[in-house]
């Protein structure tokens, strides 16, 4: 380009996500886990008072982040990069000596904590809901289609999803959000702020506890 020789690179960092040219999510998926395993390495040895109000919070704000930050854009479908990413998680539940006994689920249970797969699907649920609700900068028209005679059955903003061939349109954001958008009760989607939403996926959750669960 212009006379300079551009060099070939098989990743590339964009806004802080890891793009490879095969497009899978692997070197993302590993970028994420080693973040935020040092900051959780660094939770562990500086805090010595182990209050669980206070870990927890520490926990939401100092290491989840680096695990779920842009995540509609790259959700790993890979089963490897999924335990890969929860084993930081994992870990964080284990720092609490009265749960340690306790199956993984149910030390999520007791600290009021979703899985970082659930909460994956969630972060793409509100990622839609923006774009619906136009509160998004990128308009719904750019990846989605309205289903026709949406009023029959269902909610009324129900979306087309078209036959993918290939992994990568597959687990696409645009495409693996349909199923789980389209399933929604009207009570969800007819609200009108984010904050509400999110409320109404809490109820989901507490009522089908493995609605945000992947197949």
């Amino acid at each position: 380009m212009k006379g300079r020789q551009l060099d070939v690179v098989l990743t590339e960092k964009d806004l802080g996500v890891i793009i490879s040219s095969n497009l899978k999510m692997a070197e993302q998926c590993h970028e994420a886990y080693h973040k935020a395993n040092r900051k959780l390495g660094l939770l562990k040895r500086t805090v010595k008072y182990r209050n669980t109000d206070i870990l927890v919070r520490l926990y939401k704000s100092l290491v989840r982040p680096h695990l779920e930050y842009s995540s509609p854009v790259w959700s790993p479908h890979y089963r490897k990069d999924k335990l890969l990413l929860e084993k930081v998680q994992h870990r964080f539940t284990l720092l609490f000596d009265d749960l340690r006994t306790l199956q993984y689920s149910e030390r999520l249970t007791r600290l009021k904590l979703w899985s970082l797969e659930e909460r994956r699907n969630r972060a793409d649920l509100i990622e839609l809901f923006k774009m619906v609700r136009g509160i998004s900068t990128v308009p719904l028209q750019t990846f989605f289609k309205l289903a026709e005679g949406r009023c029959t059955r269902g909610h009324r903003w129900k979306l087309v999803k078209e036959h993918s061939r290939c992994d990568a349109r597959l687990y696409f954001f645009s495409v693996r959000v349909l199923n789980r958008w389209n399933s929604l009760p009207q009570s969800a989607v007819q609200v009108n702020t984010v904050n509400c939403f999110k409320n109404q996926l809490e109820k989901l959750k507490n009522t089908q506890m493995d609605f945000f669960m992947d197949d």
